[in-house]
């Protein structure tokens, strides 16, 4: 009996055991997960920016409301007009959610993101959890609202941006003379009204047309689609001082003007090289530049400094992330950044001095580069022939574009470029010879004939000098009457490597510490020698020597500066920017005066080759120098460069160095002495 009991209390006690199995895993495996283990799956999702499996989690009533593609559409377009990024949230007092049996739990969070404006933070967001059966599962969803968006949204608002665009950094000259300047009353927007101006459609077309000097399909494209509309629709920009242009077309029925803000160069072509210009940025430069505070209507520098210093000139734009409220028209700001201003530059450049220089180069296709040799300050930098910089502020006429066609690459940029610098090398051989000892200043060399070779190693090629009757040769001759074999033969006597190294010493293969993309310099390709054939070309500036106008000017500087070189700048001198040596003994104490001497004979010697610069009652050095483009000695219709370096040694103010091109059949070197001396006349007695 006993036994009989026992059997049925385990029989008993295992059935309970089984229903307790059986109603745990029942509970188990139909509670689902917790309304907070829900919402940060929804969190996850957005910051992956998963708007679709977000949606999914939305409540029965929601889904209802909302359809998927509305909801996803409005994440989008609102997260990505702020630019919405590294977005982080947080859920507040998570210890003191309590869901016990509750259908409804309210869950408090906030939202940290980046955005356009800067850096936001929102709290007061509340996730409606509703517990509700989904798929004959209870499961908790969230009850979405536009709340969840931003805290102070109701059904209909919208979140806007607004861009308070920055005002850009201006740029002035050495006296604060304005190189490239915002206006807003300078410039005139051309349009037209078209329901007025299609009442006598292909006369004003035309009219309009010949007036402003461009093709009338210009005018068709913008008016075509637009014939019925009263809708200002703008033509061309132009600047309001053509008031004959101006005046013309407001005779022509439904033609309207309108004043508008651009940015301006008084400085004209002489400045287009490097001042540059701004212009409306491309879809490849704002994905290039994403996330540096531009937009589809930026404004980006192109070509010269615009270019160059976009960074500091652009400033920031100011950017305001708002709600508006559909209730009562109001703004519920959710970020606001001010707008900082880009930066004004003051350059070291002489406006007067570099429309001078440019207006004596007559549009030939050249550069030129002066600076001041105690300060390092660059004083001008000119590309010859160059564009006028406000064309691209207001419009290109057809007279414009030919005149384009017919100069000589207007838009290459030639003070940045290197070149030979034919006999104008031959002041660094000097220097570097006479250092070393290989060149005595009193020292003759024989030298007979026009033509000399070191050996018949060199087969055809042969060094040439013009003036074949000077013998013997010194190095003041040899500056005088510029001759390169002189120079030729001291350079084998140098040496390969201390024609390199003394080089060197110059910055001669080194970058410009100028802040400004200048070519670099060189002795030799891969700065080797590589025979002595090269090595005697090389000691009167051919061979594989490139230098740039700036470098020859910096090196001439040394003459006049106790043989040493300043540090170039484009900007002004000012608290952060103070002279300082570059380069220093490039010439030794000993050889300045003999060269400084040598070089002002180059113009005061009848014989010198810049005799014709000699001026009364100004002190000048100078050595001009005529580059050959011939590939060999055979090349008999190659072009030629001519050169001219020229400074004051008085009373030091500027050195300039210039460059034409193609000068073959125009006098050589010769051709370009007088540009100089009328920019040497004139700059010395303004500033004396």
């Amino acid at each position: 009996m006993l036994k009989k009991n026992l059997k049925v209390i385990m029989f008993v006690a295992l059935g309970i055991i089984v229903i307790v199995i059986v109603a745990f895993m029942y509970t188990f495996f139909t509670k689902g997960a917790s309304a907070t283990t829900t919402f940060n799956t929804y969190k996850n999702n957005l910051v992956k920016k998963d708007y679709k499996s977000m949606y999914d989690m939305l409540s029965v009533k929601t889904k209802g409301e909302v359809t998927q593609k509305q909801f996803v559409d409005k994440y989008t377009a609102i997260y990505k007009g702020i630019e919405a990024k590294n977005i982080s949230i947080k859920v507040e007092n998570e210890d003191q959610i309590k869901e016990g049996n509750k259908k409804n739990v309210i869950i408090p969070f906030s939202i940290v993101m980046d955005t356009v404006a800067g850096k936001v933070t929102t709290p007061g967001y509340q996730a409606n959890m509703v517990k509700e059966k989904v798929n004959n599962k209870n499961q908790w969803t969230i009850g979405w609202d536009e709340k969840m968006l931003f805290p102070s949204m109701d059904l209909g608002d919208t979140v806007k941006v607004t861009t308070d665009i920055a005002t850009r950094g201006q740029i002035s000259d050495r006296n604060g003379v304005l190189l490239a300047k915002n206006t807003d009353d300078e410039i005139d927007t051309l349009g037209i009204e078209p329901i007025r101006f299609v009442k006598n459609k292909n006369a004003n077309i035309a009219q309009m047309a010949k007036i402003l000097d461009i093709d009338a399909s210009v005018i068709e494209n913008k008016l075509k689609g637009n014939e019925d509309s009263n809708q200002f629709i703008p033509i061309i920009n132009i600047l309001r001082n053509e008031t004959a242009k101006i005046k013309g077309v407001m005779k022509i029925e439904g033609v309207l003007a309108i004043i508008s803000k651009g940015r301006l160069y008084p400085g004209g072509e002489a400045f287009g090289s490097l001042i540059g210009y701004i212009r409306p940025i491309t879809a490849q430069e704002l994905k290039k530049n994403s996330g540096k505070g531009y937009s589809s209507h930026s404004m980006i520098g192109a070509k010269g400094l615009e270019q160059v210093d976009e960074k500091r000139l652009k400033g920031v734009d100011g950017v305001t992330i708002y709600i508006s409220k559909v209730k009562d028209k109001s703004k519920v700001v959710i970020l606001k950044k001010k707008s900082k201003p880009g930066e004004n530059i003051k350059l070291s450049v002489d406006i007067e001095l570099q429309k001078k220089i440019y207006a004596q180069m007559k549009g030939e296709p050249g550069a030129s580069s002066a600076i001041n040799p105690k300060t390092g300050e660059v004083l001008a930098l000119v590309s010859s022939p160059s564009f006028d910089s406000n064309t691209y502020t207001t419009y290109k006429s057809n007279t414009q574009l030919a005149a384009w066609k017919a100069a000589s690459d207007p838009f290459k940029n030639r003070f940045s470029a290197a070149y030979s610098p034919g006999s104008t090398f031959k002041l660094i051989t000097a220097a570097i010879g006479l250092d070393n000892g290989k060149i005595k200043p009193e020292g003759d060399i024989d030298i007979q004939g026009v033509s000399w070779q070191l050996d018949k190693s060199w087969g055809s090629h042969m060094v040439k000098r013009v003036n074949g009757t000077v013998s013997p040769v010194n190095l003041k001759n040899a500056f005088v009457y510029s001759d390169n074999i002189y120079f030729a033969k001291s350079a084998i006597s140098i040496g390969k490597d201390a024609l390199i190294s003394g080089s060197n010493k110059f910055g001669i293969g080194e970058k410009l510490p100028i802040g400004y993309p200048i070519a670099n310099s060189q002795v030799a390709n891969n700065n080797k020698i590589k025979n002595d054939e090269l090595l005697a070309d090389t000691g009167y500036g051919q061979g594989e020597v490139l230098m740039s106008p700036l470098q020859i000017a910096l090196s001439y500087s040394a003459v006049v500066n106790d043989g040493n070189i300043m540090s170039p700048t484009l900007e002004g001198i000012n608290d952060k920017i103070v002279p300082k040596v570059w380069k220093s003994s490039v010439i030794s104490k000993d050889n300045i005066k003999i060269i400084k001497d040598d070089l002002t004979a180059v113009i005061d010697d009848v014989n010198g080759t810049a005799h014709n610069v000699k001026t009364d009652g100004l002190a000048l050095a100078g050595k001009t120098g005529t580059a050959e483009l011939k590939k060999d000695d055979s090349d008999t219709t190659a072009e030629d460069n001519g050169w001219f370096v020229c400074m004051d040694t008085a009373n030091p103010k500027i050195v300039i160095s210039m460059l034409i091109e193609n000068v073959k059949n125009k006098g050589e070197s010769h051709y370009v002495t007088p540009m100089v001396k009328g920019v040497m006349d004139y700059y010395l007695k303004r500033v004396m």
